[in-house]
């Protein structure tokens, strides 16, 4: 089995499973559409009231006790399951329905959990539908894998109180196997028929368009059913049930959350959420209620500093059984890090709802695409097979990089571009040369940093700024913030060393600088820094690398730029090096880019910065 809890049956066992579980639908369609009916129905009164139709009734000796007097355990998948869970609990066993977790007999248990269970299945068959893709209108049928590794322990571990005994999930799943569908239909259960009075669910993001997106399948699937419109009215940015219930969808960036009494919490994409502020102010909001749920969704990320990769080790620990929490349930799909990220194998494991909602050709398209790219693998691994890779897609791998490497000619007296790349006060400013020669684009790099801010890293344990600088790869200058004067200086130098030809600069914090050194006749030009100028470039400069066309000397600053570099993607594929997601500097990465793409237009003359209207912008 898979150390990650991705262990699987083999493709005939998977079919067998499947076929069964459709055979039965088909035969006995109508007693399932009647009896889901009823189910649903029924929990809808109870909501009303806030009486539990199931609830055990402990007066009856204890009947709903686990073995030793402890919680009840779930019943945990057997072999043909679409996927296996590891141990979620820390002292949850293996056990068929109707056996308790030590396997001692314990039929009142097993009746409990399959109930339990059962009512949130019957309720997304009988009042829930898809409403995108190719299942839109159709009911809302659980996949085996979610219904046994997410809702049979979720819902169906009951506690000696007759409470669930689960009160946070973390589930970590690759994109494409309907994480958002299934978190729709679980907020819309916690609203209508998880037995809470005056529920108040929430749906969760790091920002306002990923936080709406759940919420918008569930207005639709209310929408499209006449049991639920009955019992709410759906407003643009919540719904509220006339038993006094309300559903809604919030984001990170507003600006309170306090003064809530959550009984559902559903946290989409728990890897995107800059720090951990919303994830508490959510949770301890939770303290009132009977039995609140917090369900963490997330495909895997990149930031070990993170609350999600806490999250993320945390539930390894719960499922190698280092950390015991019987309230914690874990469910991690994807795939080992050493294995062959090309295999069909490996993403069947790692993909639960492979060959239904992720095809098969997009799986094999998508590798092609990322054999090509390095960023492309890491954003592959990362998104499908959800491995937590070290940046959120790292653009250029170092070993392609570093077969660019070589040693220069002599570039005394040619002409050439500059990339300026200026940091605030207190830290490193690039400034990179591109050399056109023949069809290759050579680089020379400089850099200067303040020794204030060598000591601060050195004490921080940080990158070394202070090697570098013994090195001469870096220019340490004297104070607690960069002397531009300084670096004025230099370029000028350069400008008589070679035929610099223009500056290229990001406009932030650079107005003064251009402004001297167009008065000592350098060209300078603005590069805008969004994806109408950098997407080109970066996509140039990227192809240029994987062709070996860009050559440099190794420059060890630069190259680290490089490594740490991250490129973000907007809708329509445009590309461009991000410094707010890498998790270091890429200074003299993003002014190898700018330098490259003018060097590539050749003898393009860029305006003057302060003929007419001031600096050009391309």
């Amino acid at each position: 089995m898979d150390p990650r809890g991705n262990g699987q049956p083999d493709d005939g066992r998977q079919i067998r499973h499947r076929n069964s579980g459709a055979n039965r639908q088909i035969n006995g369609t109508h007693e399932i559409s009647h009896r889901a009916a009823g189910c649903a129905a029924g929990s809808l009164r109870n909501e009303r009231s806030g009486e539990s139709g199931d609830a055990p009734d402990l007066r009856r000796g204890g009947q709903d006790r686990g073995p030793g007097g402890g919680p009840a355990q779930p019943a945990v998948p057997d072999a043909e399951g679409t996927g296996r869970r590891k141990n979620t609990s820390g002292n949850a066993g293996r056990g068929d329905s109707g056996r308790a977790a030590d396997g001692s007999n314990s039929e009142a248990v097993g009746r409990l959990i399959r109930k339990r269970a059962e009512n949130v299945r019957l309720f997304f068959r009988a009042c829930l539908t898809h409403s995108k893709g190719e299942l839109a209108g159709k009911a809302f049928e659980l996949s085996s894998w979610q219904y046994k590794d997410i809702i049979l322990p979720l819902y169906g571990t009951i506690r000696h109180d007759g409470l669930r005994q689960y009160r946070t999930a973390y589930i970590e799943i690759p994109r494409k196997n309907g994480k958002s569908t299934l978190c729709a239909g679980l907020a819309l259960y916690s609203l209508f028929a998880d037995h809470e009075p005056g529920a108040e669910v929430i749906s969760a993001a790091a920002d306002r368009e990923q936080a709406s997106i759940v919420f918008d399948i569930a207005a639709s699937m209310v929408r499209s059913s006449p049991l639920l419109q009955t019992r709410c009215t759906v407003l643009k940015k919540e719904i509220v049930t006339k038993a006094g219930g309300r559903y809604r969808a919030i984001s990170a960036d507003a600006y309170t959350k306090h003064g809530m009494s959550c009984s559902a919490i559903i946290v989409d994409e728990l890897h995107a959420q800059r720090n951990r502020e919303l994830w508490d102010t959510l949770v301890t909001s939770t303290g009132a209620r009977r039995q609140p749920v917090t369900l963490a969704i997330t495909t895997a990320g990149y930031d070990r500093e993170s609350l999600c990769y806490e999250l993320h080790a945390y539930a390894r620990a719960v499922m190698a059984g280092t950390v015991v929490d019987p309230a914690f349930l874990a469910v991690i799909y994807g795939a080992e890090e050493a294995e062959d990220w090309t295999s069909e194998a490996v993403w069947k494991r790692a993909n639960p709802g492979y060959g239904v909602s992720v095809r098969s050709d997009y799986f094999t398209q998508a590798v092609l695409e990322a054999k090509a790219s390095p960023g492309r693998e890491q954003s592959f691994r990362r998104l499908h097979l959800n491995q937590w890779t070290l940046s959120s897609t790292r653009w250029i791998g170092l070993d392609r990089w570093d077969q660019c490497g070589g040693t220069p000619p002599d570039l005394e007296g040619r002409q050439c571009w500059a990339g300026l790349d200026l940091s605030s006060t207190q830290d490193i400013s690039a400034l990179v040369l591109a050399f056109p020669i023949d069809d290759k684009v050579w680089l020379r790099s400089y850099c200067w940093a303040p020794a204030a801010i060598i000591k601060i890293r050195e004490r921080k344990n940080k990158t070394r700024y202070d090697t570098w600088g013994a090195s001469g790869h870096l220019t340490v200058l004297d104070g607690e913030v960069i002397d531009y004067g300084k670096i004025k200086a230099q370029i000028l130098a350069i400008a008589q060393q070679f035929k610099l030809k223009e500056i290229c600069i990001d406009r932030w914090n650079a107005a003064q600088l251009a402004q001297e050194l167009q008065a000592e006749g350098i060209n300078v030009v603005a590069f805008g820094q969004g994806y109408a100028s950098m997407s080109p470039a970066a996509k140039d400069f990227e192809t240029l690398v994987l062709s070996q066309r860009i050559q440099h000397d190794a420059h060890p600053v630069l190259r680290w730029c490089v490594g740490n570099a991250v490129i973000e993607q907007d809708a329509a594929g445009n590309i461009k090096p991000s410094k707010s997601k890498s998790t270091e500097k890429i200074d003299l990465c993003v002014a190898a880019i700018m330098a490259v793409a003018r060097a590539r237009m050749g003898e393009v003359k860029g305006v003057s910065v302060y003929e007419g209207r001031g600096i050009s912008t391309l």
